[in-house]
Order: C-alpha cells, then sequence, then structure tokens
C-alpha cells in the first residue's frame, strides 16, 4: 500500500510541474508544429505547398499613424492610420470619417502583397499624405494624396486624391 502511495504523489508532482511548464512557456514555443502546415506566427511553413484556395500572401498585421499638428489648418489633429491585415491587404482610416477602413488597393500601383506601411502628412493648408507600402518582394511603393480641409477620404475619393497612384521607389534595397 506504502508504494502505491507513494508511486501516486510522484505521478501528482510530475504533473505538477509539467502544467506548471506549460503555464509559463510563451504561447509561441507551446503552440509547436501546426498541422496545416503554418508556423507558430501564422506564415506558411518552408517547403510547405500552397493548396488550391488558400491565400498566396501571407502578412503579419502592421499598424502606422501621423497626426496633422497644423492648427491653421482645417485638418489640425486629424490622423491618419495605415494598416495591413494578413492577407496582405493595406487599408487607410482618417479620423474625419471615423470607422471607414479604405482598401489601398483601390489606388493604381499599390502592391499585391502588402508586408509594412508607413504614412506622413505634411503640415499645410491643404497638404499632403504620404503612403508608403513594402510589398512582400522587398519594393517601396510611394503615393503622394493631396489632403483638402474638410473634405474626409473616402473609396471615391483616395483614388483621385492620390493622382498618379503608387510608383516604385527606385533603388529599394532589397
Amino acid at each position: 500500500m506504502r508504494k502505491l502511495t507513494w508511486a501516486a504523489r510522484g505521478v501528482a508532482a510530475v504533473s505538477g510541474a509539467m502544467l506548471l511548464g506549460a503555464l509559463a512557456m510563451p504561447a509561441a514555443a507551446a503552440h509547436g508544429p501546426d498541422p496545416k502546415g503554418k508556423t507558430s506566427k501564422g506564415q506558411p511553413a518552408k517547403g510547405t505547398p500552397v493548396r488550391p484556395g488558400t491565400p498566396r500572401c501571407t502578412s503579419e498585421r502592421e499598424v502606422s499613424s501621423t497626426v496633422v499638428d497644423y492648427t491653421d489648418s482645417g485638418l489640425s489633429e486629424t490622423v491618419f492610420r495605415t494598416a495591413t491585415d494578413r492577407q496582405g491587404h493595406a487599408f487607410l482610416n482618417d479620423t474625419r470619417n471615423p470607422g471607414v477602413w479604405i482598401n489601398l488597393a483601390l489606388i493604381p500601383g499599390a502592391p499585391t502583397c502588402v508586408q509594412h506601411t508607413s504614412v506622413s502628412v505634411t503640415d499645410e493648408d491643404p497638404g499632403n499624405l504620404y503612403i508608403t507600402l513594402v510589398a512582400s518582394d522587398g519594393t517601396h511603393h510611394h503615393a503622394q494624396c493631396a489632403t483638402a480641409s474638410g473634405t474626409p477620404f473616402t473609396p471615391a475619393t483616395l483614388p483621385a486624391a492620390c493622382g498618379v497612384g503608387f510608383t516604385p521607389i527606385p533603388g529599394t534595397p532589397v
């Protein structure tokens, strides 16, 4: 009987130690390999064939923002944000149009698989909004969009405001 009691305590101690280790381990390390062929970050594992119907582009979520701080402008304190989703789509948000995220693919020349975004604005009335997108091949694409004081960007107005659209930045070190 004593041997069984000792064994039960040993199993309980080992189980407790394993549980504590699992709780203390970072989620990415605890996740382990994915049976669907993805790494712990959601990226396809190297050598994993792309299955029909699955997106070919995967990206980490990325966010960038800038604010107009020129007080003599009708844009004062307007925040512009860019973001990417996990499928490599890029979006723009203008706080003058709350809750609306505009797909930047509406602008001519936008890359199809965006990995990173950057956004900046000049403090003038009207000023310029500069959007930079980094494609999956490392090429930077740049668009200059005219801001008009009182007119928030919408899916209908943004392509016209961005003129020629996105152009690759020559000499991008990739």
